[in-house]
């Protein structure tokens, strides 16, 4: 059972002012590599899983935007962590 929710923003420094979003696409093919599930929004994404399995895709991500050439990456995270279970579904089924 899931036990946290991580929503992330990552903002990756480009050597010579490029478009990010190739960056970003690299990032959520992360997530999606991962197999846990995950909701895109316009400005962050929410991935829903065990908190430890969270923070590794993070650093993975990051891990990604190194490896395409970033010198340095911006990870804005939120965490919502909750032993007994954590769903994105369940927090959002009353505006649905």
């Amino acid at each position: 059972m899931a036990n946290a929710l991580v929503s992330i923003q990552i903002i990756p420094k480009t050597v010579i002012n490029e478009d990010v979003i190739p960056y970003v696409d690299r990032a959520i093919e992360v997530i999606a590599k991962s197999g846990v599930k995950y909701v895109v929004s316009p400005l962050e994404t929410t991935m829903e899983g065990d908190l430890s399995q969270l923070l590794h895709i993070i650093e993975e991500m990051n891990a990604a935007m190194i490896a395409m050439g970033s010198p340095n990456v911006i990870s804005l995270v939120k965490i919502y962590f909750n032993p007994s279970g954590a769903s994105m579904d369940k927090l959002t089924e009353k505006y649905r």
